[in-house]
């Protein structure tokens, strides 16, 4: 089974996301914040990591950085999830090193098209 890191710290976003990846046979962990999620992939290194851009703490960008320069998840996937959905804002995140973006509010479909993408 696949494992997938969740960092997102709305309740309601975290309940979802993880209900849909268990359904279809995913080992999910979940933090709530920057801190937590970076200290928690170190452990747990996951297969890939769902990470809200705007957190308490530590923001998905900077907990990024902090993921990539950590040698054993140099090589993890990173989809960055966010609500910003204006023109460029996918382009931005890309550059930023995410492998992937998602725009909330979060479609099944699309959340699960593109974790099955990317743990091919």
């Amino acid at each position: 089974m696949k494992k997938v890191l969740i960092i997102e710290d709305n309740e309601l976003n975290m309940k979802f996301i993880r209900e849909v990846l268990r359904r279809r046979s995913y080992t999910v962990i979940e933090a709530y914040d920057g801190e937590d999620g970076v200290a928690l992939a170190l452990q747990a290194l996951p297969d890939l990591i769902l990470m809200d851009i705007n957190m308490p703490h530590m923001g998905g960008v900077a907990a990024l950085k902090k993921i990539k320069q950590m040698a054993p998840l140099q090589h993890t996937p990173v989809i960055a999830l966010t609500a910003y959905a204006m023109e460029g804002d996918r382009e931005k995140f890309i550059n930023e090193g995410f492998i992937d973006y998602i725009a909330k509010p979060i479609s099944i479909g699309i959340l699960m098209e593109t974790v099955e993408r990317i743990l091919k």
